[in-house]
């Protein structure tokens, strides 16, 4: 009997052992996302109606309709009396045309899109409650930049997620380990990653390759909070194997890195080839993923984390002590 009560008990332990803490009931987070879709209302405009849309447009997108026009698609103040020349344009070129159709075909319904992004900021109201939601708004951006932010909005290009596979991304000449990530799965992710940078900006004071390390490893940790149920290979932006490559090889990559005294180094050459996007990580093999030292850096907040369970993620988000948060984490891969 007493054998038949032990081996449920040690079940029960070992679930809740295993059970990730960042997973927290945010049901009765009273919070609606609608996303606002300039990226079709833009189509809307022709010479003819010019005069009595732009005029709608400006009053339901407030200051993101000019910061699109100013600084993404790059038409100028809409208030210009050439603007609605270099609109037109915009409108009628062919690639815009073209990638507008594509963009109306892969997101005619973007209902799984806005649940994810709506979940991702009912954890962000659970952690920082006093912090505001911004306005979530779609865009053709002429496959310029994927996010852009303004003080309470963010825009998000959809037509930079239509596929790795996509003709117009293989026609700007794009490598391939920028296209992997071009997919609409990544937009909840890349729109909570882009907002978490705004809110809690890199220290500048101390820009070594171990602070960007564990400050992107936050902002990674970040989004494990935010989206406590999406695989890492979404949060990351790799895939599968390269994720196991990091796996098996964490040990040798640490130990490049301390062997070599790179932890401290603020050579911007150095801290570039550890962090910025590329097709591998040049400290280490072809087969490995770039940006390698983001995912260390992450493994170590990770550690922390885990080690200090009394330290919420607001506490961790405004912690710029890099080194302590290393040095008190324990990180060793050999472990």
């Amino acid at each position: 009997m007493q054998k038949a009560f032990l081996l449920p008990l040690l079940l029960v332990i070992l679930v809740s052992c295993q059970r990730n803490p960042l997973k927290v009931n945010v049901s009765g987070i009273d919070l609606k996302v609608n996303l606002k879709r300039l990226d079709q209302d833009i189509f809307k405009v022709t010479p003819e109606n010019l005069s009595k849309v732009i005029p709608e447009l400006k009053q339901k997108y407030g200051s993101f309709f000019n910061a699109y026009n100013e600084n993404v698609i790059a038409l100028g103040d809409p208030s210009d009396p050439l603007y609605s020349t270099y609109l037109n344009t915009f409108l009628t070129d062919g690639t815009c045309v073209a990638s507008r159709h594509t963009t109306d075909s892969v997101f005619h319904d973007l209902t799984s899109i806005q649940a994810k992004v709506e979940d991702g900021f009912r954890h962000f109201k659970y952690y920082f409650p006093n912090k505001k939601i911004p306005e979530v708004i779609t865009i053709i951006s002429g496959f310029n930049q994927s996010v852009i932010l303004t003080s309470d909005a963010i825009g998000i290009s959809l037509d930079n997620y239509l596929g790795e596979d996509c003709q117009f991304y293989k026609r700007l000449g794009l490598p391939a380990f920028k296209r992997e990530n071009m997919q609409g799965a990544k937009i909840p992710t890349d729109v909570l990653y882009a907002w978490g940078i705004s809110e809690f900006e890199f220290d500048e004071a101390n820009n070594n390759l171990l602070s960007q390390m564990i400050y992107q490893g936050k902002m990674l940790y970040f989004l494990d909070a935010m989206f406590p149920e999406e695989p890492d290979q979404l949060k990351i932006g790799y895939k599968p194997e390269k994720i196991d490559w990091c796996k098996k090889n964490e040990s040798g990559m640490w130990t490049y890195i301390v062997e070599h005294k790179l932890l401290f180094t603020s050579d911007r050459m150095n801290i570039i080839r550890f962090i910025n996007p590329a097709p591998f990580t040049s400290a280490f093999t072809t087969e490995s993923p770039g940006r390698a030292g983001i995912w260390i850096g992450w493994q170590i907040v990770r550690k922390y984390m885990n080690k200090h369970s009394p330290v919420t993620l607001m506490e961790l988000m405004a912690d710029t002590n890099y080194q302590k948060i290393l040095n008190e984490s324990g990180y060793s891969p050999e472990d």
